[in-house]
């Protein structure tokens, strides 16, 4: 087994932190020495400076993204912090139908994970607007930094246990079921939302129009306070006026963003004039 010094875990952290955010403090060495360990393995390498220098002067963004994967967790679920979908139904969608005059619906989940949420909230759209769906666009964008992330959310196939949050109808209605209790998103469904990678540190945001809702949940968990505020900013700049951001239970957004008016736990409106101490 190849030990990884402390001024490697330092340099590999500090290599991931201008890269994505991920913040990795010193506890996290012997979990970045363990998850990498097949990896130096396949490369034949006798050191994590070594991987190191590969992955700096070598590597693909597909292999940088699969270090990523190794080191963080992408566990979701349909339905999870079920409450804000309970929101976005009986509360958001009723008002963007009432206010959004030219039926173009912006939704981003911005870091959609294996698409779980994405594809929960198509089903809410479409769910919601019924015949009415014809005459609107409501495609969702999901991104993630994730490559197989990615790819695991377009395939569109999940557990029974991933899926048991989903009540019996949208099973029927939504999805296949497979061999081996899978269950597979149907084509209609999958065409509603479009996947993209993306890097929420990127310093410039390529979105020509603003968003009505952003998801955002259970990725500041990873960054520290000033990637937190960094991430923020950006998102409040690329929601509409009177737009709502979602961020994950356990997250929680700066009192000096005045920009942003608190709704619920975790759900927070764009107000008119932004403001930063």
């Amino acid at each position: 087994m190849v030990e990884i010094t402390e001024n490697e875990f330092r340099q590999l952290a500090d290599y991931i932190h201008k890269y994505c955010g991920i913040n990795l403090k010193s506890e996290k060495k012997a979990l970045v020495n363990s998850r990498l360990q097949n990896t130096l393995y396949r490369y034949n390498m006798q050191s994590f400076t070594e991987y190191f220098t590969y992955l700096t002067q070598n590597s693909s963004e597909s292999e940088i993204t699969e270090m990523i994967d190794k080191l963080t967790t992408n566990h979701t679920f349909f339905m999870r912090e079920s409450e804000h979908f309970r929101f976005y139904e009986k509360d958001i969608l009723p008002k963007l139908k009432n206010t959004v005059t030219d039926r173009d619906m912006r939704i981003w989940c911005a870091a959609c994970s294996t698409g779980e949420e994405a594809y929960t909230l198509a089903i809410l759209n479409n769910e919601f607007l019924g015949r009415e769906k014809l005459w609107w666009d409501t495609k969702v964008l999901a991104t993630d930094i994730s490559v197989s992330a990615l790819d695991i959310a377009r395939k569109a196939t999940y557990s029974k246990e991933n899926t048991a949050p989903l009540p019996n109808e949208w099973k029927r209605d939504y999805f296949y079921m497979k061999e081996d209790d899978q269950w597979e998103v149907k084509d209609f469904l999958k065409k509603e939302v479009i996947f993209r990678r993306f890097n929420l540190m990127e310093e410039v945001y390529p979105f020509k129009k603003k968003f009505h809702v952003i998801f955002c949940r259970n990725v500041m968990i990873y960054f520290d306070q000033a990637d937190k505020d960094k991430l923020i900013r950006k998102l409040q700049e690329n929601l509409a006026e009177g737009g709502y951001l979602f961020i994950g239970h356990s997250e929680a957004i700066n009192k000096e963003d005045i920009g942003l008016q608190y709704v619920m736990p975790s759900v927070y409106r764009k107000t008119k004039q932004r403001i930063y101490g």
